[in-house]
């Protein structure tokens, strides 16, 4: 029995990269996909999830929109690393078919969690929005869901949107507390300090061959790759979502310490941050499981085999 799954997305280049991950994998039993803003807005991210399923012969898994705003604060795109459409222009010229389903993603989570009830794991390679939202509906799901994978936050390390924080994170650090605090007995945080050593390279596309998928991932990376270069000097991408998706699939890529992390919301230097107790020094009881090592050439190898086919 594949693992019940639900993505929810704010769909830019890394986020589609996963999305071929778990599609093309086998492994995952994709219920929906859930679109919420972040690196682009709502409506984009939608119409770059349904473009990604034509790509991916995938156009039966069922596309959900969300949440077109942060819970209390203002949009925050991220057009210079992704381009202005999300994904690079890779896609620019394939005709849209695919729509998404009538309802909205906050809905969908709940129903699908109270029909599969324990079953589901939620990967999440976006800001938060849409979970916290179905926290506040229905506080039940927390007992009801199996696991949270979230791909966010940085602990021992530096932010890639401000000095200390992760974008997700930052983008609607409200929600991410709401995840937090919410009691999920498995919550795994996916964050900067695992995915910064996981870097897709020239190279490794190159090992792909000369698919349409392996096209497409050369001209979605392209810029993505000049920006990693320029801050931080080499050519390459960090494999953010991705690697949320393989550890859903793959647990074993990481290893992960138990610890209580919270978020600031009211810093003028660090909001956004992911605070990590990793001293007990708040004597709060443990709520997320940290990525602290990842498996990074094991995970690369799997994905090339993966898009490869």
């Amino acid at each position: 029995m594949n693992k019940k799954v639900i993505i929810d997305v704010d769909t830019g280049v890394d986020d589609a990269l996963g999305l071929l991950l778990a599609i093309r994998s086998g492994e995952l039993d994709i219920l929906g996909i859930t679109t919420v803003n972040g690196n682009v807005s709502m409506e984009q991210a939608t119409a770059n999830t349904c473009k990604i399923l034509q790509l991916a012969g995938a156009e039966h898994i069922p596309v959900v929109q969300g949440a077109g705003k942060p819970m209390i604060r203002s949009t925050y795109f991220e057009h210079r690393v992704h381009g202005k459409d999300g994904l690079g222009g890779a896609l620019d010229d394939m005709t849209q078919r695919k729509q998404p389903e009538e309802g909205y993603a906050v809905d969908f989570i709940i129903e699908q969690i109270r029909e599969h009830h324990g079953e589901i794991t939620l990967i999440m390679t976006g800001p938060l929005t849409n979970l916290a939202l179905a926290i506040l509906k229905y506080p039940e799901l927390v007992q009801q869901v199996k696991e949270v994978v979230v791909m966010g936050g940085v602990v021992q390390s530096f932010g890639n949107v401000t000095p200390t924080a992760e974008y997700n994170m930052y983008v609607d650090p409200e929600a991410a507390k709401h995840v937090f605090w919410a009691g999920f007995a498995s919550l795994t945080l996916v964050g900067l300090d695992v995915t910064r050593k996981a870097l897709l390279s020239e190279e490794h596309i190159n090992a792909m061959g000369d698919s349409e998928i392996a096209r497409y991932v050369r001209a979605s990376t392209a810029d993505y790759m000049k920006r990693y270069q320029e801050r931080n000097g080499v050519k390459a991408c960090a494999m953010h979502d991705p690697l949320a998706v393989a550890v859903a699939i793959n647990p074993d890529l990481v290893k992960t310490g138990h610890y209580y992390v919270d978020i600031e919301t009211r810093s003028e230097l660090c909001d956004g941050q992911t605070v990590c107790d990793f001293q007990n020094r708040l004597a709060v009881k443990p709520n997320v499981h940290v990525c602290l090592e990842v498996a990074a050439d094991e995970f690369i190898n799997h994905f090339i085999r993966v898009l490869r086919g």
